[in-house]
C-alpha cells in the first residue's frame, strides 16, 4: 500500500506532527494539514520554512516568490510569513529531511496497514510515546523541557471559508508526447493532439471514474475507469482518430489525393459499405495517398476490376504494386469467336469404354 504524508517540526523544540494520506497529496489537502497542525500546537507560528513543493509554491522568481493560488490566499487569510527553502540546501531544510526520514524508518517500516483513520492515530500515539517523547539526538531535551508554550503563538481563529467549501480532488498532470497522461503508475490516454494544445491537463479522480480535464475552461477531455493494475496504458480507440476535421471535409480533402477516373465513387462505395468505419476508411485512404503516391491509379482500377471495396483491400493492392514493381493486369478482351472454330470436330468416344474403365458391366 502507497502512502504519503506531510510531516510539521517546531524547530526549537522539534516538537513533531504527521497526517498521512492514501493518495497524493493537492493544495487543498495540504492547506487542511496546516489546520490540523496549528490546533495540534495549539496556534499559529509567525513564520513557515517549507521544502520547495509544487503544491506551494510554483516559482521562486528570484526572491518574488509565485505561489499556487489557493495557497496564497491562505498564507493572507491566517497571515504568517512563508520562508522557501533553496534547491540542494541541507543546512536550511536538515531538520524536516530528517523528520521525514526518521517518521519513515520508525513508524511506517514494518508496520501493517489497515485503513487510513487508523493509520493516523497509530501515528498520533507513536509520536506521543516515542517521536516527540524521546530525547532528541541533537538537542539532547525533549520538548517538553524546550517548548517556548502556547502563549508565544498566534491564535488559531475560525475554520476558514475555502476548507468548508465542497471539493473535488484535482491532480496537475503533464501530457506525454505519446498522448498520455500517468496516474497510479498506468497510463491513460486522451484525445489526439491534447500534448500541443493542452501540455498539462486536470485530473480529477470520482469514485472508478478518472476524469481528464482541460486547466483553463474545464472541458473534459477524457473519461476512463480507474485500473486496480500496474504499468498498464488504458487507451480509448477514438483517441487515435483525428476529430478535428467533419466527415465531409475529411471526404473532400482525401478525394483531391486521388484526382484519377473512378475514384470518387469507389471511394464513395467504400465509405458506404463502411458507414459505422467511414473515418476509419477515409483515414486510411489518405494514409495511403501520401506514402505511396505513384501506384493509386493503378491500384484504384484493380480494386475496382477484381471488385475490392475495401481500404484494407486497396492498401494490399498498392502494397503488391510497390513489391512486385509491376503494372497491374490490363482488362482482358473477349476473344470473339470465329466460324471456322465452330466448324471442328470433335472426336467422340462411345460410353461403353468408360464404363469398363471403372469396372462396371
Amino acid at each position: 500500500m502507497k502512502l504519503y504524508f506531510v510531516a510539521f517540526v517546531l524547530a526549537h523544540s522539534r516538537h513533531k506532527f504527521t497526517v498521512w494520506l492514501d493518495r497524493p497529496f493537492t493544495t487543498r489537502d495540504t492547506i487542511a494539514c496546516h489546520e490540523k497542525a496549528f490546533q495540534f500546537y495549539g496556534g499559529i507560528t509567525d513564520e513557515i520554512v517549507y521544502d520547495q513543493d509544487n503544491l506551494i509554491a510554483v516559482s521562486e522568481n528570484a526572491g518574488d516568490l509565485i505561489l499556487t493560488k489557493e495557497f496564497q490566499q491562505y498564507i493572507k487569510d491566517r497571515k504568517f510569513k512563508i520562508y522557501l527553502c533553496r534547491k540542494a540546501d541541507p543546512e536550511s531544510k536538515g531538520k524536516i529531511e530528517s523528520v521525514v526520514k526518521y517518521v519513515k524508518y520508525n513508524f511506517a517500516k514494518n508496520r501493517i496497514y489497515t485503513t487510513l483513520e487508523d493509520w493516523n492515530e497509530r501515528s498520533l500515539k507513536w509520536l506521543e510515546r516515542t517521536g516527540n517523547y524521546k530525547v532528541h539526538n541533537t538537542t539532547k531535551k525533549t520538548f517538553r523541557s524546550v517548548s517556548p508554550g502556547k502563549a508565544t503563538l498566534k491564535k488559531v481563529s475560525t475554520p476558514l471559508p475555502i476548507l468548508e467549501s465542497n471539493h473535488t480532488e484535482i491532480i496537475t498532470r503533464n501530457v506525454n508526447k505519446d498522448n498520455t497522461v500517468r496516474y497510479t503508475s498506468n497510463r491513460y490516454s486522451v484525445p489526439l493532439g491534447t500534448y500541443t494544445n493542452y501540455p498539462v491537463v486536470q485530473i480529477v479522480p470520482q469514485g472508478q471514474k478518472l476524469k481528464i480535464l482541460a486547466p483553463h475552461t474545464g472541458e473534459i477531455l477524457a473519461e476512463h475507469t480507474i485500473s486496480l493494475e500496474k504499468g498498464k496504458l488504458i487507451k480509448n480507440l477514438n483517441h487515435g482518430r483525428d476529430r478535428s476535421k467533419s466527415l465531409d471535409e475529411l471526404q473532400r480533402n482525401v478525394l483531391t489525393l486521388f484526382p484519377y477516373d473512378g475514384a470518387e465513387q469507389y471511394i464513395q462505395d467504400v465509405c458506404h459499405t463502411y458507414g459505422r468505419y467511414r473515418r476509419d476508411q477515409l483515414l486510411l485512404f489518405q494514409k495511403i495517398a501520401k506514402e505511396n503516391p505513384e501506384w493509386l491509379s493503378a491500384a484504384i482500377h484493380k480494386c475496382i476490376q477484381e471488385k475490392l471495396y475495401s481500404a484494407n483491400e486497396f492498401r494490399d493492392v498498392v502494397a503488391y504494386f510497390k513489391r512486385t514493381n509491376i503494372e497491374p493486369e490490363q482488362p482482358i478482351t473477349t476473344v470473339k469467336e470465329s466460324k471456322e472454330s465452330l466448324a471442328i470436330a470433335v472426336q467422340t468416344r462411345d460410353l461403353k469404354e468408360y464404363i469398363q474403365r471403372m469396372g462396371g458391366k
